[in-house]
């Protein structure tokens, strides 16, 4: 028989079973909380993830009971850590390993909204007018 040698013997297996720690990108983006992998690497190199109170790096690790405090798609999101995983799970499962204790969504703005009966027909320069100042208005 043959010895296998070079990367052949250094090959890592993955296992199913539970994981200790994961790396703080590969965790943001498998629970879902990142479309990418590479979008939850850019959060934490801009400084956007804060995790345990402090900045962190892509690298991190991860483990239960820490709490991640991000700024994803402008929204503040503030999760704990219940379980980790490393590879991407169905969203089901992505729920049951994160506990969410972000502030609630604000409302959408309450800017006056410009409105015109359907079939009116193009706006008049008075119209535009009027709209043109409520845009400013908002600014």
């Amino acid at each position: 028989m043959r010895q296998s040698t070079g990367a052949t013997a250094r090959r890592v297996r993955w296992h199913d079973g539970p994981i200790d720690t994961a790396r703080l990108d590969a965790w943001l983006w498998a629970v879902r909380l990142t479309p990418t992998r590479s979008a939850a690497t850019d959060l934490c190199r801009t400084g956007r993830v804060v995790l345990n109170g402090a900045p962190a790096k892509a690298a991190t690790a991860v483990k239960p009971g820490d709490r991640i405090e991000a700024r994803i798609a402008q929204r503040a999101r503030v999760v704990e850590v219940v379980r980790v995983v490393n590879k991407r799970v169905g969203a089901p499962v992505a729920v049951e390993c994160f506990v969410d204790h972000s502030p609630p969504l604000e409302p959408a703005s309450s800017a006056p909204v410009f409105r015109r009966d359907r079939g009116t027909g193009r706006p008049t320069k008075r119209d535009r007018r009027q709209l043109d100042r409520l845009r400013n208005d908002e600014r």
